[in-house]
């Protein structure tokens, strides 16, 4: 297969490659102008940072920066940012999952810093980084990245927030990736009763010594907090960040008396704050350990608000998941004792917790890690289809958003573009078609319809409809010269229409592992990590067609003849497609219009 590669990469590329150092040159000059002219003191309008000394009253019992106040701190800069933009005063909506990769010790310095990554109707994506530095040693740390929900709000008139123009690269892929995690939020709750509904949770129980096991009633903890003005921003809601902060500290307690030592938080689950709360409110907050693991505990914290002592309905404001552990003097997790459930809830919220271990741990894996580390074929199931769905999504608006693409070959009106980046060489092709925009992702969404145009797809059976939005493919292309056998891929499509104007149109595909369709002797295994179509609306009946594909070496031999050096036969397949859009553009599949 190497052997393969380095044929087609002699064949295909050289013409791109020899021809790119001026085009290089020039892109460099025009990119470094543009610098200028933006000027090397560019700050985003939106960001706000904030740096905090670490005194002993911030501390624990460690000496360390206790979580609950950092959260405060988090909230605040997010606030501020989100209140900078808006111009109106902002509650914190929700957070999403926080890992805590470093502890903080007193003396240091933690540096927050925030910035809006996107805005909608009235509510705001806020990006925040965390980092800490010694400053006698000078040394820095990473200690976590956060995502939070703010919703404006005016009292005498509804908002309507102004949008957010991306300037630099990772601004643009911030901003482009805001809508498919806002995605994701609003299905999130969904998303986690489905899937706790639908997963199989072995029962462990009957394997434990039961006189080694904690009953869980042990670690209940149950406060109260009387929400005083210094807890409450200008409007008198309490500050999220304070809400967060109590949680933290009743779900520390809670882990400490299932393990009888200091515990450290690691993460925090993504969680929605479900109404507010204000001045003269009394908080009652409860924390139990739901199950315990081997390295790890889960605690869950409910959050409930009331406003005189005489009432009995209670309002619901939050609800969290945290895990914890607990280091040793060498700073590695120690094995922790059995939780023993109570019958009932206890025991389901015990199922649950083991459930939610293995989402987190999926979500964490999928959302979290960079596309470079990310296996080419993920394994596809229930618990981890959300989240797949939306790195297929983001990883091809991330390509998208990439700012040094270079034009490499333009034949009547048909552009290259390539990109080289790590160990991925990308191909971006772009024409500009006759047809409605909406019409054109409805024809390219069906890949049961793509034989019709490109021949290098032999034959699509479509495997699972997932969702209206997400369906698996099993291609089958022919044989290439030089194989002995065709290939075939398991590839999931993911479609997103846009989510404001000037977004586009998005078909996301990549491959992913299906227990169903393992790799045969008849086929040889094909995999592509990050491929797909953008559609932009040029005007009326005109649309932006772009193809994109991130090319690994293994993938390298199916495509490089083809695009990248823009070869007649790949040209032809790109003009098949235009004129596939064209034969069809009134007369649209009538699976794909019942979608």
């Amino acid at each position: 297969m190497i052997q393969n590669v380095g044929n087609h990469l002699r064949r295909g590329i050289a013409s791109v490659f020899s021809s790119r150092t001026s085009r290089k040159s020039a892109s460099r000059a025009e990119k470094d102008s543009g610098a200028m002219a933006d000027g090397e003191g560019y700050r985003n309008p939106t960001e706000v940072q904030m740096s905090q000394l670490v005194l002993p009253c911030h501390t624990n019992q460690r000496g360390e920066l206790s979580v609950g106040q950092l959260l405060k701190w988090i909230d605040t800069t997010a606030c501020l940012s989100a209140e900078r933009h808006a111009g109106c005063p902002c509650v914190t909506a929700s957070m999403d999952d926080i890992y805590f990769e470093h502890t903080i010790s007193i003396g240091q310095v933690v540096n927050i810093k925030a910035k809006v990554n996107r805005a909608f109707n009235s509510s705001m994506e806020v990006g925040i980084q965390v980092t800490s530095e010694d400053l006698c040693s000078e040394k820095q740390w990473n200690v976590c990245k956060a995502l939070a929900t703010f919703v404006a709000h005016r009292e005498l008139s509804k908002v309507k927030l102004k949008q957010i123009t991306p300037r630099t690269e990772e601004e643009k892929t911030e901003h482009s990736v805001a809508a498919e995690r806002r995605r994701m939020r609003l299905v999130y709750a969904d998303t986690i009763k489905d899937l706790l509904a639908n997963c199989a949770i072995q029962g462990d129980l009957e394997n434990r010594d039961c006189c080694c096991l904690v009953p869980a009633e042990k670690t209940r903890v149950e406060s109260v907090e009387l929400v005083l003005p210094p807890h409450a921003n200008h409007q008198g809601n309490t500050f999220g960040g304070q809400i967060m902060a109590w949680m933290e500290n009743v779900a520390t307690i809670a882990a400490s008396r299932l393990c009888r030592a200091h515990p450290t938080l690691k993460a925090i689950e993504m969680f929605h704050f479900r109404g507010p709360s204000q001045v003269g409110d009394r908080l009652v907050l409860k924390a139990i350990v739901n199950n315990a693991f081997k390295h790890s505990m889960e605690v869950g914290v409910c959050v409930e608000a009331y406003r005189q002592e005489a009432e009995t309905h209670r309002r619901h404001i939050n609800s969290a998941f945290m895990t914890f552990v607990v280091l040793d003097a060498d700073d590695q997790p120690r094995t922790l004792p059995w939780i023993r459930p109570q019958p009932g809830d206890g025991e389901r919220r015990y199922r649950e917790a083991s459930a939610r271990k293995k989402i987190r741990l999926d979500r964490k894996y999928i959302v979290s890690c960079k596309q470079a580390e990310m296996p080419l074929s993920v394994p596809w199931d229930p618990s981890n289809q959300v989240y797949l769905s939306y790195n297929n999504v983001s990883s091809l608006k991330m390509l998208v958003a990439k700012d040094n693409w270079v034009l490499s070959s333009e034949i009547n009106q048909v552009r290259l573009y390539t990109l080289e980046e790590d160990k991925f060489l990308s191909f971006h092709m772009e024409m500009l078609v006759h047809v409605d925009t909406n019409q054109a992702f409805l024809l390219l969404s069906d890949l049961l319809r793509r034989p019709e145009w490109d021949k290098h797809y032999r034959s699509v059976a479509l495997v699972q409809q997932v969702d209206e939005d997400d369906a698996i493919y099993h291609v089958i292309s022919p044989v290439l010269s030089g194989d002995a056998k065709p290939q075939d891929f398991v590839i999931l499509a993911s479609r997103r229409k846009p989510c404001d104007n000037g977004d586009p149109y998005v078909i996301a595909m990549r491959s992913v592992t299906l227990p169903t369709h393992p790799e045969t002797p008849a086929y040889r295994r094909g995999e592509t990590l990050c491929s797909g179509f953008c559609f932009w609306r040029e005007g009326d009946q005109l649309t932006k067609v772009s193809y994109y594909n991130q090319a690994t070496p293994g993938f390298l031999n199916y495509v490089t003849t083809n695009v990248a050096g823009l070869s007649s036969e790949f040209y032809t397949t790109f003009k098949a497609c235009e004129q596939f859009l064209l034969d069809n553009r009134s007369d649209l599949a009538p699976s794909l219009q019942t979608l």
